[in-house]
């Protein structure tokens, strides 16, 4: 018998090619929102910008020290600048660590969010905030984060490198994969989660091949948002907490860090949930047996992502601090997963051995 709590948040999301330049105005008329503080990092200043051309006059101010995990210090400077220019709103348009930065603002000031995401992040539906102080990386949940619109565009996300797409894509996949099994896991968010995976393996593909290419662009943007709301509601697990710990600790890049954990973290989780292995991989579009963590390391390299942690600038002789420190914040997790469990992840992650096989070796 079915027993569950499915609780789906108010986001309005609006997703068309060029929503943007012709919708966004309107969109911000329903929310009354006159004066707006602009999150963008110096990289999108430019494109920001533009995109702001038909409503300047609304822009009361602009914060531009994006930083990625938002350390504290930024997050204190971005609010005292929404305080100097009275902002009634905040007009986030980047990618995840933008969206981090308006979320650590609405966080204190109950500011709504209004986010145009440019990368696959998936944080743009989520109620949950990210902050890091002296390399120590807390997370949370609060609806006043939760954008209250989201903008979803294609077209915006046609200048991100290739590169780029396919680690930003990999970062959204986690957020469905984990959806199988977080605290709020129930029917309707594994099969959004499942959808998602469906339209991230197919669009980013596609999106490296060909980046001009708008249908698998749309196709990827679509699966990130179906992975973030996946996500939103189901919480996460053991793979973001290792991610959170490495990228607070040792500064690793984040969709990168992503990209190298998550098909270790599924093939160690994935087999103590029934029947998701099996639905991972099938969603990948794998053959009958394949196991959901191979299947991730297999399409991580056909992107060509990094797939060692040594490769982004983990030491092995932070090994054993960085296990310690997973260990001491892991939370619950379907199957055993203790610091032994642990230690081997992080070390296969490191050295980029082959998922299921270490996750069997060191069950």
């Amino acid at each position: 018998m079915l027993d569950f709590v499915y609780a789906a948040l108010p986001v309005k999301v609006v997703f068309a090619k060029r929503a943007v330049r012709e919708r966004l105005p309107e969109l911000l008329d329903e929310l009354g929102a006159q004066r707006l503080l602009l999150v963008v990092s110096p990289a999108e200043q430019a494109l920001a910008c533009e995109l702001v051309t038909p409503f300047t006059g609304r822009i009361a101010g602009a914060f531009t020290e994006v930083r990625p995990h938002v350390p504290v210090e930024v997050a204190e400077q971005a609010r005292a600048v929404a305080a100097s220019v009275d902002a009634d709103a905040i007009l986030s348009i980047g990618g995840g660590s933008t969206t981090g930065t308006a979320k650590a603002i609405a966080l204190t000031t109950g500011l709504p969010v209004i986010a145009v995401p440019t990368t696959y992040a998936g944080s743009e539906v989520t109620p949950v905030w990210g902050l890091t102080e002296n390399g120590r990386k807390t997370t949370g949940r609060d609806p006043r984060v939760l954008p209250r619109v989201v903008v979803y565009d294609p077209e915006l996300t046609v200048s991100l490198p290739a590169q780029l797409s396919a680690v930003s894509g990999l970062n959204a996949l986690a957020h469905c994969i984990e959806a199988f099994w977080g605290p709020g896991a129930n029917p309707v968010t594994s099969l959004i989660a499942e959808e998602g995976i469906r339209a991230l393996s197919r669009g980013l593909p596609a999106v490296v091949e060909q980046p001009a290419d708008l249908d698998a662009r749309a196709q990827a943007l679509y699966g990130a948002w179906l992975a973030g709301t996946a996500f939103a509601t189901a919480g996460s697990g053991l793979h973001h907490k290792v991610c959170h710990v490495l990228g607070g600790a040792y500064d690793l890049p984040h969709a990168e860090t992503h990209a190298i954990v998550l098909p270790h973290a599924t093939a160690l989780v994935a087999p103590a949930v029934p029947g998701v292995n099996a639905r991972v991989a099938t969603a990948l579009g794998a053959p009958s047996g394949t196991d959901a963590g191979d299947a991730l390391a297999a399409l991580s390299s056909d992107l060509g992502a990094p797939t060692a942690l040594r490769e982004i600038g983990l030491e092995e002789a932070q090994l054993p601090e960085a296990t310690r420190l997973v260990a001491e914040q892991a939370p619950a997790q379907p199957g055993d997963v203790g610091l032994p469990e642990i230690e081997a992840l992080l070390r296969a992650a490191w050295r980029g051995d082959r998922p299921s096989t270490t996750a069997r070796s060191n069950a």
